[in-house]
């Protein structure tokens, strides 16, 4: 009886002191299959997080032999990807965008009027009418509206309608009015379109600002909402960092509260606008950076939207004989403002469109940057690039950011506006990614979908939702799967210095990752939309799903 005592009181002893000897975890999931987006590109089964950062990462049975943890999840098989990073999106812009009229895939202007007419009704304290997402290129013959149904509609409140793509908007006579705007009015870098000696009520480019300045400012609570519900559809999607492109300081200083609050928690990568309030508020500071903020870039705009013709041509657009388009500031402001930040450690980040817009920018970056470095200044959107021009993106390492559904969503019209000879050195994200080996994603949301996986689809397949073209759009640009996910994960971090803390699934990064019903490297181009995201974990802890 004794010795039968004394067995088990070692047994249990020795179980105890195995108990003892694992190290403890926060969260341990395990039978996943783990894509690590390492250097590698390595797969595993099993993660433990503690402290919101990954402390272990690798089999089963050796994770679940070596820590024990609070929660421990069966994966049951799920996938699991590192937190889906967007390099290029407008955060803030998409939030208000969700208190706005959804203009989004309106057939005509007539369809809009009878939605704002239905948003008008549920929104009658606000003091203006706001709008987002038309696009004259789905309306009938494809032109430009003007303001008379508008102005027949809301006779007595301001209406602004901002077009897609953030690059044109439409108002109505009493926003005009209170912009105090006249025909025949010029602005630089900019159309405020006056015909048979009236406004029309469309603004291009730098003219928007003109009406859109005046829309009452928000306060701190409406942020939070604001910002709140946008993290929330970010998370849905496996978005767990987002890059702000062009916000004011004082923007940026209430996400900062609101984050350190906890009202929101979305990672957020700023841009600052290129306006002299924030060079002089930040450069004798140097660069921000939190847990959850980080500003070290500047935003500026080389040139406007192919969609409204404002991207500026080196030949006149095909579709509009003798006009090429603008740029939105001198050539001598982007020189200057380069030369301003060479010798800081913020980024230069320059919204390029057309093909002139590029080679000037290009052409800039490399004069002043002189030759390879690490300072990853960037070209946003790097749209048409004239054939002669690739190589300046390697010679200055100039990081090409670029959106694959733009290629999807433009390629229904673009050939009418640049032909087709021209059009080859358009959304060419496979030539672009030759030039320094890697090549940040995003979205550009809310002028695309804020939905991941459609940039997914039209990086590899170069299809947009509807499935076309059959045959995909200019294939010989696709890029692989795992190229695609890097541009989602680990190279839209490197494009933000992040690529130490986020955009992999390696010990001692941020517990940043979601989980999904199907495997990105094998999905076919069928069931990429219908990928589900069963949750989303930042830092460690569930943001999204049950």
């Amino acid at each position: 009886m004794m010795m039968r005592t004394t067995i088990i009181f070692i047994l249990l002893a020795t179980i105890v002191t195995g108990c003892k000897m694992k190290e403890k975890a926060n969260l341990i999931i395990h039978h996943a299959t783990i894509y690590t987006v390492d250097s590698s590109f390595s797969k595993a089964e099993a993660i433990a997080v503690k402290d919101g950062k990954i402390v272990a990462i690798g089999a089963n049975d050796d994770i679940l032999k070596k820590y024990s943890a609070d929660e421990t999840i069966d994966a049951q098989g799920k996938f699991i990807y590192p937190g889906l990073i967007d390099a290029h999106s407008h955060f803030v812009g998409y939030a208000n965008s969700l208190f706005a009229a959804d203009l989004y895939d309106s057939k005509s202007f007539e369809e809009i009027v009878e939605r704002l007419q239905k948003f008008a009704k549920t929104h009658s304290q606000e003091k203006w009418i706001i709008g987002r997402g038309w696009d004259q290129n789905k309306f009938p013959g494809k032109q430009f509206p003007t303001n008379d149904l508008l102005n027949k509609a809301f006779p007595d409140k301001p209406v602004y309608l901002t077009r897609v793509d953030g690059h044109a908007a439409i108002a109505n006579n009493i926003a005009l009015n209170i912009a105090g705007l006249k025909p025949g009015q010029k602005i630089n870098g900019g159309v405020i379109e006056t015909a048979n000696g009236k406004l029309t009520g469309l603004l291009i480019d730098n003219a928007t600002h003109l009406v859109g300045s005046l829309i009452p400012a928000l306060t701190k609570q409406d942020y939070a909402k604001r910002l709140w519900h946008a993290q929330q559809n970010c998370f849905a999607y496996g978005l767990t960092t987002v890059t702000d492109c062009g916000l004011n300081y004082k923007t940026t200083q209430i996400i900062d509260t609101l984050q350190q609050e906890s009202a929101i928690s979305m990672r957020v990568y700023a841009m600052l606008s290129d306006d002299k309030e924030n060079f002089d508020y930040i450069l004798p500071k140097g660069p921000y950076k939190t847990d959850k903020l980080y500003i070290r870039a500047f935003k500026f705009y080389a040139d406007g939207a192919l969609g409204s013709r404002g991207a500026c041509l080196l030949q006149p657009y095909s579709d509009k004989p003798g006009w090429q388009g603008f740029l939105l500031s001198t050539p001598a402001h982007f020189d200057s403002a380069a030369q301003m930040l060479a010798n800081t450690d913020f980024q230069m980040c320059t919204h390029a469109i057309g093909d002139s817009g590029n080679r000037m920018i290009l052409n800039i970056y490399n004069k002043v940057l002189k030759e390879k470095n690490d300072k990853r200044w960037r070209v946003e959107h790097a749209q048409i690039i004239n054939q002669k021009d690739f190589d300046l993106f390697k010679q200055a390492s100039i990081v090409p950011s670029v959106q694959p559904t733009h290629a999807t969503s433009d390629m229904y019209w673009a050939e009418e506006r640049l032909g087709k000879e021209r059009l080859k050195g358009g959304y060419a994200f496979k030539q672009l990614l030759q030039e320094n080996g890697w090549l940040p994603l995003g979205t550009d949301f809310p002028v695309e979908d804020i939905n991941p996986f459609k940039t997914f689809l039209a990086a590899v397949f170069r299809k947009d939702a509807k499935g076309f073209p059959d045959a995909g759009f200019q294939m010989e640009n696709a890029l692989t799967k795992e190229q695609t996910l890097r541009g989602m994960t680990i190279w839209a971090a490197k494009a933000c210095f992040l690529e130490n803390e986020v955009g992999s699934l390696e010990k001692g990064k941020k517990a940043d990752f979601f989980l999904a019903d199907k495997d990105l490297m094998k999905v076919t181009e069928k069931g990429i939309l219908s990928i589900n995201v069963s949750s989303t974990y930042l830092g460690g802890k569930k943001v999204f799903g049950k």
